[in-house]
C-alpha cells in the first residue's frame, strides 16, 4: 500500500451545541448579549454572540477595530449601521439592515449600530479572532462596578481590545 492510500485517522473532536435558551448571558446597558462561542473550542479563531437590542436604542460609540473582523446577521427587526465620515466617505452613510441581511465589518472599518425602530431587534455577531468576546465580559463587569452605563465606560473597555473610538 502506498503512503497516499493510508487512511487518516478520524478526528475525535466534539462539536458544541448551544440550545436556544442557553449560553452565558450578559447585560450591557439596555442590551442583552448571549455568548454562543467564546473561542475556547476554536483555538480563538472564532467567537460569536447573539445581541438583543431593545426599541430605540443607540449602540456603542462609533469605532474601528485594529485586530479583528466582525460579521452581523440580522435575525429580527432592523439594525441601523452608521458609517462615519472618512477620507473616502465624505458624508455619514446609513444602512438599515433587516432580518436576513448580512454585514461584514473588516479590520479598520469605522462603524457603529443602533435600533432606530419601535420594535426589538436581534443579530448574530461573529468575531475573528475570538478575543473580543472578553470586551463584552469586561464591559458588563465595569457597568456593574460603576452602577451605570455610558459612552465613556464603553470607550474604557474598548481601549483594552484594540478598538479605537472615532474622534469628535
Amino acid at each position: 500500500m502506498s503512503e497516499s492510500n493510508v487512511p487518516l485517522p478520524v478526528p475525535d473532536v466534539p462539536l458544541n451545541f448551544v440550545p436556544a435558551k442557553e449560553g452565558e448571558v450578559l447585560k450591557i446597558g439596555p442590551m442583552t448579549l448571549r455568548i454562543m462561542e467564546d473561542g475556547s473550542r476554536t483555538d480563538n479563531r472564532l467567537g460569536s454572540v447573539e445581541l438583543i437590542v431593545p426599541p430605540n436604542t443607540a449602540g456603542p460609540p462609533a469605532h474601528w477595530h485594529e485586530m479583528h473582523d466582525e460579521t452581523f446577521l440580522v435575525t429580527q427587526g432592523t439594525i441601523r449601521f452608521h458609517v462615519p465620515v472618512t477620507p473616502s466617505n465624505p458624508t455619514e452613510k446609513i444602512i438599515d439592515a433587516k432580518a436576513g441581511d448580512y454585514v461584514t465589518v473588516p479590520t479598520r472599518s469605522p462603524h457603529t449600530f443602533s435600533n432606530p425602530t419601535g420594535e426589538e431587534s436581534r443579530f448574530f455577531n461573529t468575531f475573528t479572532p475570538a478575543f473580543y468576546i472578553n470586551y463584552f465580559k469586561l464591559l458588563s463587569n465595569l457597568e456593574k462596578e460603576a452602577g451605570g452605563f455610558g459612552p465613556e465606560l464603553n470607550k474604557k473597555a474598548m481601549a483594552h481590545f484594540a478598538t479605537l473610538p472615532i474622534p469628535g
